[in-house]
C-alpha cells in the first residue's frame, strides 16, 4: 500500500490550487462542495473556473508560479498546470515546506491523491488505487454506490446523535459494539432504510430507555422480508432484497427460487425449504403462515424468498395477512415477475404497438386445481396472454382457446427455467404445440406466452443459455 488512507478535517484545511482548466473545476468543486476554502493561481483561468471559486469566496490570482511564497497560509497545494515541469516544481517546494501536495496525473511526484468518492454524509466512502486507474476506481465506486443507499447517511446521523449516551450507560467496549450491531442491523435500521425515520428516532430511544432501567441489550420482536427472487438468473435480484438476505438469520425459500439465488444466501444463515409444486407441497401454506410467525417471534429476521414476485401468483398476500394478524412486522420487497423476465430473455415483447396493445396474466391452475377460466375474455385480438402455473394443462388451455374462437394457428411460446442458462424456448402454435410438448421432457418452472407477438422471437431473440450451445 503506498498511500495510507487518512481523512482530512475541511474545516481546518486551506486549499491553493495552481492552474486553471478542466482539471482545476473539477478538483475545485470536490473540495469546495466538502466545505474547503479554496483559492486559484493561473496564467489562464476558464470563466466557470472562475466562477467556481469566486462565488465559494475564493481568491483567484492571474499569473505564474514564481515561489513558495505563494503557498504561505495554506496546508494543501494542487498542481495542476499542463507543464509536468512547472508541477514538479510546485511539488518540491510544496514538500519541502511539509505541505500536502497533489499533482495531476503523477500521483507519486506529490504526498496525497484523490480518491473517487461515494458521498452518504456524514458517511464517507473513498476508493483508490494509488492513482494507477482513476477509471477503474470510478467503475468501481458507480458499482458499490448500489449497495450503499443515501440512507445510510440518515441513518449514521441518527446513531451519532445518541452515541454519547450510550456510552454513559454502556461503559463496556465490547457490550457497546454488541448494542450498536444489534440497532444497526435491525429494526431501527430498516426503519430508516424505509424512509420512517421517527419510527426509527422512537424504535431507537425504546432501546436506550430499556438500557437506562438495566433490561440489557436490544430484544428485538423479529420481522419478515418477503422477497420476490425474481425469474430464475440472480443478477435480476433486487439491491434491497440482496441486502436483506445478508442480514437474514432464517431462509424460507420455494421450489422456484433458482440456485444461483440461492448461492447469494451467506453460509451461516439457517435455510428451510417450504417449496410447492403442484399437488405436492413440502409444507402446507397455513404451515408455512405459522412458521413465518414463529421465527419472528423467537427475534429472528426471516427472508421469504419466492420465486418471481410474491402478488403475483405468489400466494404473497396470504402469507402477510397472517403476518399482520399477528403483529409481525414485515417489509414486501418486489422481484421481477416471470412474465416480464422471460419475455425479455426470448425476445418476445408482452406488448408492440403492431400486434398488442394490452397484456393479460392468466393462472394455469385454480385453487381446486381446475383450469376453469372466462375464455371468452381471453380470445380478442390485439393482446398477449401469459400463462403461469400452465404446463400440465397446456392440452386443456390451448383445446379451450381455440373451441372460443381463438386462431388455432395462433402463434405460442413456451418458455421452460426462463432467464437461467437452461432456458428452453419453444415456438408452435395452438394446435400443434400439445402433441410437441409430449416428447419434449419439458419441466416447471414454465410460462405459456400466446399472441401475435411471438412471432418476433427470431428477430429479436439475444439470449442464448448453455441449452442452445
Amino acid at each position: 500500500m503506498t498511500f495510507f488512507p487518512l481523512f482530512h478535517n475541511t474545516q481546518q484545511l486551506n486549499a491553493l490550487l495552481i492552474g486553471g482548466g478542466n482539471m482545476a473545476k473539477r478538483r475545485a468543486k470536490s473540495l469546495i462542495d466538502a466545505g474547503v476554502a479554496c483559492d486559484l493561481m493561473a496564467t489562464k483561468i476558464a470563466e466557470d473556473v472562475l466562477q467556481l471559486i469566486e462565488s465559494a469566496g475564493g481568491k483567484v490570482t492571474v499569473g505564474a508560479y514564481a515561489s513558495n511564497n505563494v503557498m504561505q497560509g495554506y496546508s494543501l497545494i494542487l498542481a495542476l498546470t499542463d507543464d509536468r515541469t512547472a508541477n514538479r516544481t510546485i511539488a518540491n517546494d510544496a514538500k519541502a515546506l511539509g505541505l500536502l501536495v497533489n499533482v495531476s496525473d503523477k500521483p507519486n511526484e506529490g504526498n496525497v491523491i484523490f480518491g473517487a468518492i461515494i458521498d452518504r454524509s456524514p458517511l464517507t466512502i473513498t476508493i483508490n488505487n494509488g492513482g494507477a486507474s482513476p477509471v477503474l476506481s470510478s467503475i468501481l465506486r458507480q458499482q458499490l454506490e448500489q449497495f450503499v443507499p443515501k440512507a445510510y447517511g440518515q441513518l449514521a446521523r441518527l446513531v451519532g446523535a445518541y452515541r454519547p449516551h450510550v456510552k454513559q450507560v454502556l461503559p463496556n467496549t465490547s457490550e457497546r459494539s454488541i448494542f450498536w450491531h444489534q440497532v444497526l442491523q435491525g429494526a431501527v435500521a430498516e426503519a430508516v432504510f424505509s424512509g420512517k425515520h421517527t419510527e426509527a428516532e422512537s424504535l431507537l430511544k425504546k432501546h436506550l430507555k430499556e438500557l437506562d432501567n438495566g433490561l440489557g441489550a436490544v430484544k428485538s420482536s423479529g420481522e419478515v422480508y418477503l422477497i420476490g427472487a425474481g425469474p430464475g438468473d440472480p443478477d435480476l435480484l433486487t439491491l434491497r432484497a440482496f441486502r436483506l438476505l445478508q442480514k437474514a438469520d432464517v431462509v424460507l425459500y420455494d421450489a422456484l427460487v433458482s440456485e444461483g439465488v440461492m448461492a447469494l444466501v451467506p453460509e451461516q444463515v439457517e435455510r428451510v425449504y417450504v417449496g410447492k409444486r403442484r399437488a405436492n407441497h413440502s409444507v402446507p401454506q397455513a404451515g408455512i403462515n405459522q412458521l413465518l410467525v414463529d421465527y419472528a417471534k423467537q427475534g429472528k429476521r426471516v427472508a421469504r424468498l419466492k420465486g418471481g414476485d410474491p402478488f403475483i401468483f405468489g400466494r404473497g398476500g396470504e402469507e402477510i395477512e397472517t403476518l399482520a394478524e399477528q403483529y409481525v412486522p414485515f417489509q414486501v420487497v418486489p422481484g421481477i415477475t416471470a412474465a416480464n423476465g422471460c419475455s425479455a430473455y426470448s425476445g418476445i415483447p408482452l406488448t408492440h404497438r403492431d400486434f398488442a396493445q394490452s397484456v393479460r396474466f392468466v393462472t394455469g391452475q385454480l385453487r381446486d386445481g381446475s383450469v376453469d377460466l372466462p375464455w371468452s375474455e381471453l380470445v380478442i385480438e390485439g393482446q398477449t396472454l401469459v400463462f403461469y402455473m400452465g404446463l400440465k394443462g397446456l392440452p386443456l388451455i390451448c383445446e379451450a382457446l381455440i373451441k372460443h374462437g381463438m386462431d388455432k394457428n395462433m402463434p405460442i411460446a413456451l418458455i421452460e427455467k426462463g432467464t437461467t442458462q437452461d432456458q428452453r424456448v419453444m415456438i408452435s402454435n395452438l394446435d400443434d404445440l400439445p402433441a410437441m410438448i409430449k416428447t419434449a421432457s419439458v419441466l416447471s418452472p414454465s410460462l405459456l406466452l400466446v399472441g401475435r407477438v411471438v412471432n418476433l422471437h427470431d428477430k429479436l431473440s439475444w439470449f442464448t443459455s448453455s441449452r442452445d450451445a
